[in-house]
Order: structure tokens, then C-alpha cells, then sequence
């Protein structure tokens, strides 16, 4: 049986492919159309996932949409109409595509796939619900979901057992921890829905002078994690921004420019809204364990991408497990209303070993065979090297030595928002410069925002606070006391985005500035030659954690294909890429004929 899931038109759009409960293939669309977060309809993602299995349109058994359109035309209209006459602008520049388009959702997607099959239509949170608990590796867990907003609800918990989710309680729009956030992210100058995870690295360099005021004034937090927000700050109710002249008063400005140049302030309200949401988070996961009873935890949602919050609790409990979805984001919403279909709706039999989940690494992306690279290399006459698959980790180990900084592309493509080995920019993490290198000269992003490491698996607890598996990324933990360096006093004293420079660890590339990492655990068995890679590197040089940065520059989604993966590497300071077998030195090549601006196209968010 063959399921094809789908999430559009807000952002992040993605489609999945489920073939008798196993999940094929899945892919966002702003990795096939280069603009990032697109939320257009999935058209090339779709294609892709029928390709990789050789399907037609006519051999899907049914189409799932990852949320309800007239539920959640249900809450625009009730909003706008609670706020009336204020919100007419936006009124009026939202409802023309819900009109003609979105809210006729199942007429929409059997003329766009040209399908006459039964299309279904889960609730926003059950689809993340789905993503979080059928994938994972538990028979039996409490899941947890936390967003922005799906149709009305913005946090729900419920207990997954066997095929079916049970949802337990809710929280409403328009109280929000996703929005809350993102009203910060809007505030300290970074886009919304894209943006969240550098107000995330950026809290580490502030204090957290905002918390009393945003506990006192924002929101009123329950001892259960239930919440309010003060609707009188904020404007995304009806108006074009997420916040209005009395935050601004409240927090003694104007929002920040965007690219403008950042400040201690920015820095403590980042730091100031992280310990909000961390706090929140962890009253409601002790709610949860009380309220379901169970001892594994299964997680999703936008605010599940917050690897700070999830690291907290993975360390402070109460629960013993925790899974948490990839593509945690509305991008996955499509595997989790497919993955819904086939169990809740069709009821099919679910088997879980407690041990393995089913995401398959979340490798689920396009693959590109060695032949097609040739052909791609040959047909526009770019030196390159070939290398066997034996000799890969080896000579790729020496380049990181030699302080080279690597393009890595090899096998299927990541679906989530992490490079996790497949499209990857790899570098020496025992680098004091290589932070600050690869920030500004490969991703030309800001200097503040850490680099992740990843390690194989045996070896994590040698050199952090933590002995679990972390294959997706999302976690973050402390850098082992023993290979820490104390600072000086004088290092003690710096300020800001200063204290980047400060070598702090035998891993520095890899340390942010509180001593933590967001790591990503190899495993031998899921991808054996980033792994053996890792372990030629650990073996010659004594180090078995590398960087691993996501393959694309600011503002510009991961690579998928080859040639974006060639234009990629041209356009930065990269010393080498790996494609496939194929080893590409930038000292060989001739500079790009006729490129675009594209420093302009892609724009920091």
C-alpha cells in the first residue's frame, strides 16, 4: 500500500512516501526549488518521492494533508473577528488565498496530482504527534508536541501505545511557546520561522535579565507548564508584525534591524526567552510523566527543534527515554500524517523493539550514483580525483589534519534540517581558528553561531557530559570537565561575542562559550563511511569528533544535487569537496563563469 504525505502552504513544505508502513523516501521542496522554507505545494518533492519508487500518481492508495484547512480558517476567521476593526490590513491580505486556494485544500491537491483516490486529513498536532511516536523505537511513550500553531492548538500531550495516539490535553492560540519565541526572534532582528535557532546560540552570550519580566508581564506560567500569554504585547493576532509599541516599551526599544550590528541587549533578551522556554518545557515534561505514567517520551514540533531545552531534558528527567523526530518541523508533518494514515486510520499492526527506530537515519533523500556525478564532472570539464570507497576516510582524515575545510556529499540526502553525514562541510574541531574561519569565510554567516560535532558513537562520553545516543542532532550537552581549559581572569571578564575567541576545550571548533555542544552521535551501522571517516581521523590523530555543519552558505537550503553541491563550494572559501568518489581540489578549478549575486539571493535569516 502506498501513502503519500504532504504538508504546504504555511512553510516548510515536504511530501513523504510510506509503502506498507515503511517510510521510503521524504523530502522538503526548498531543497529542489532553492528557496529556503518554501511553502509552496510540494510539486518537486512529490515527484521525487514517486520517482525513488518507481510509482505513478494512479499507484497511491491515499493522500494525507498534515492538517485541517477549515479548522484552521475556523481560527483565522474567529481571530480576526475577536480584534475587529484592528487587523483589516492583514485581513485583507491574508484572505485571498484561503479563498481561492487554501481552504479548498482536497479539491486542490486532486486537480494539482491529477488523483481521484481518498484524501485524509489528520489535525496539525496529530500529524506531529504521528511523527514523533509511530517512528520511534517505543512499543509504548507520552508524546509531546510544541509549535507555533497548527488550527487551534499550539502544545498537546498525549500517550502513544501500540498503532494508535490518544491526545490528552491541549493548550490554545493564541497562547503560544512557538510564538512566544518567534516574537523574540522577530525582536532581536532574525526572520521569523527561520531564524529561532540563532536567538538559540545567541543566549549563551547574554544574561538572563528579561526572565522576570517576560514570567511577570508576558506570560502567566502554571506550576503544570499550562500558560498564558499577555495578548496586550503582541500583534500576531491581527496585525502584519509580532509584537507592537508596548513591547518595545517594555523592553526599552525599537526591534533590531536585521543585519544591523548585534548588542549586549540582543544577547540577554536571547538568553533571557531561552530560560523562559527551557522552564516551560520542563514543567510541562514533569507534568506529562505524571499525568501518562510512562517512562519513554516521544516528542515534535517546532520548539522540539530547541536541542538546549531537549539536552535539559534528557539530563533533569523525569523521563528514562526520549525520541525526538528529525524533521521535528512542519516539514515533517508529512511523514507523520502518512505514517497516521497507516496505522491509526487503517489500523495496521505496529511492532517496536524499544531499541530501533524506523527513520532509517533520516536519510531519505535523493541519492546520486557515481555515474551521474562522472557524467555531471565530465560534461562541464571539472578536474576532480577518483578515489575508492577504501581509500575515502583516509585521505579525507589528512585533509581535516591539514586544517582543509571539506564539502562532503555522499548518499541519500538528510530530510530534517540537520546535516547529519550525507550533505555536510566538515572541519578539524580541535581548531582554536576554524570557528571563526568557517563562519565567516565558507557559511558567511555571523561569528556568534557554534559549530556542532560529531562523533562516533563509542566515544561520546570520553569527551562530553553524556553517554546516550544523539544520532538526529538535537541535543545539546556540556563538554567533558576533564578536556575543558579554565579561563583566566582576564577571559572571565570579556563581554559578548568577545569571548568567542577564548579557547575553551581540546575541541574549541566544537565548544560554545557556556562549555556545550550540540552533538550528533555516528553510528557504524546507519552511515558507515562518515563513520569510518570519523575513526580514519581518530585513529591517525587521536581524535574521534569532527565539525559537521550543514552544506549551504547563509540564507541558502542544504545542496541536494551535484551541481549544487559544485556551486556551493565556488562560491566559498571550501578547500576540497567529496562527491560521491570524486575529490575536488579548489586550486584546480577555473572560477565560475557569469555567476549570480548570489550573496544578494540569499538573504541571512
Amino acid at each position: 500500500m502506498n501513502i503519500l504525505g504532504i504538508s504546504a502552504f504555511y512553510h516548510d513544505s515536504a511530501a513523504c512516501l510510506v509503502q506498507d508502513g515503511r517510510i521510503v523516501s521524504a523530502a522538503q521542496e526548498e531543497r529542489f526549488t532553492r528557496k529556503k522554507h518554501d511553502f509552496s505545494f510540494p510539486t518537486n518533492a512529490i515527484q521525487y518521492c514517486l520517482q525513488e519508487s518507481g510509482l505513478k500518481v494512479e499507484d497511491l492508495d491515499f493522500v494525507a494533508f498534515y492538517d485541517k484547512p477549515f479548522l484552521k480558517f475556523e481560527r483565522i476567521l474567529m481571530t480576526y473577528l475577536a480584534y475587529a476593526p484592528v487587523g483589516i490590513r492583514s485581513f485583507i491580505k491574508a484572505m485571498p488565498l484561503w479563498i481561492k486556494q487554501k481552504i479548498w485544500m482536497k479539491e486542490f491537491i486532486k486537480k494539482e496530482l491529477d488523483f481521484a483516490g481518498k484524501i485524509i486529513f489528520p489535525e496539525h498536532h496529530e500529524s506531529h504527534a504521528a511523527s514523533a511516536f509511530f517512528p520511534s523505537p517505543f512499543q509504548e511513550a507520552a508524546v509531546l508536541t510544541l509549535d507555533g500553531v497548527g488550527e487551534w492548538a499550539t502544545t498537546s500531550y498525549g500517550i502513544g501505545k501500540d498503532n494508535k495516539i490518544d491526545i490528552l490535553a491541549e493548550i490554545h492560540f493564541p497562547h503560544s511557546l512557538g510564538l512566544l519565541y518567534s516574537a523574540f526572534t522577530y525582536y532581536t532582528g532574525f526572520k521569523v520561522n527561520s531564524g529561532e535557532y540563532k536567538v538559540m546560540g545567541l543566549a549563551p552570550y547574554g544574561e538572563p535579565k528579561y526572565k522576570g519580566i517576560i514570567l511577570s508581564e508576558l506570560m502567566d506560567l502554571k506550576e503544570d507548564g499550562s500558560f498564558k500569554l499577555n495578548m496586550k504585547y503582541f500583534n500576531y493576532c491581527a496585525g502584519l508584525t509580532m509584537t507592537n509599541k508596548r513591547f518595545d516599551k517594555l523592553f526599552g526599544g525599537p526591534p533590531r534591524k536585521p543585519e544591523s550590528l548585534l548588542t549586549q541587549r540582543e544577547m540577554d533578551l536571547a538568553r533571557s526567552v531561552q530560560e523562559v522556554t527551557e522552564e516551560v518545557m520542563m514543567r510541562v515534561t514533569r507534568h506529562v510523566y505524571k499525568e501518562t505514567g510512562q517512562k519513554n517520551l516521544c516528542m515534535a514540533g517546532g520548539v522540539a527543534l530547541n536541542c538546549v531545552g531537549n539536552g535539559k531534558i534528557v539530563r533533569e528527567g523525569p523521563f528514562e527515554n526520549i525520541w525526538i523526530q528529525p524533521s521535528a518541523g512542519d516539514a515533517g508533518g508529512a511523514l507523520g500524517a502518512a505514517m497516521f494514515v497507516w496505522y491509526q486510520y487503517l489500523e495496521n499492526k505496529r511492532t517496536a523493539d524499544n531499541k530501533k527506530d524506523f527513520q532509517r537515519g533520516s536519510y531519505l533523500g535523493p541519492e546520486y550514483e557515481d555515474k551521474s556525478i562522472s557524467d555531471y564532472l565530465r560534461k562541464n570539464k571539472i578536474p576532480f580525483t577518483e578515489i575508492s570507497n577504501e581509500d575515502i576516510p583516509e585521505k579525507i582524515a589528512d585533509l581535516i589534519a591539514e586544517q582543509k575545510v571539506i564539502g562532503w556529499f555522499q548518499g541519500r540526502m538528510e530530510f530534517g534540517p540537520r546535516a547529519l553525514g550525507s550533505r555536510s562541510i566538515i572541519g578539524d574541531a580541535r581548531s582554536p581558528k576554524m570557528q571563526e574561519v568557517m563562519n565567516l569565510k565558507t557559511k558567511f554567516r555571523e561569528s556568534f553561531r557554534p559549530f556542532a560535532p560529531s562523533v562516533i558513537k563509542e566515544r561520546v562520553s570520553d569527551f562530553f557530559e553524556f553517554d546516550k545516543e544523539s544520532p538526529y542532532m538535537l541535543l545539546v550537552a556540556p563538554v567533558k570537565k576533564e578536556i575543558r581549559r579554565e579561563m583566566s581572569e582576564e577571559e572571565v571578564k570579556l563581554f559578548g561575542i568577545d569571548k568567542l575567541n577564548v579557547v575553551r576545550s581540546s575541541i574549541p571548533a566544537v565548544t560554545h562559550i557556556d562549555y556545550s555542544a550540540r552533538i550528533q552521535t555516528v553510528d557504524k551501522d546507519v552511515n558507515p563511511l562518515f563513520y569510518r571517516t570519523i575513526a580514519a581521523f581518530d585513529k591517525k590523530y587521536g581524535c574521534p569528533v569532527i565539525i559537521n555543519t550543514s552544506f549551504n552558505v547563509r540564507g541558502e537550503p542544504i545542496v541536494c544535487t551535484p551541481e549544487d553541491a559544485y556551486l556551493c563550494f565556488m562560491r566559498t572559501n571550501m578547500d576540497y569537496l567529496i562527491l560521491g568518489n570524486f575529490l575536488i581540489e579548489k586550486k584546480e578549478q577555473k572560477p565560475l563563469d557569469k555567476d549570480i549575486d548570489w550573496l544578494k539571493k540569499y538573504e541571512l535569516d
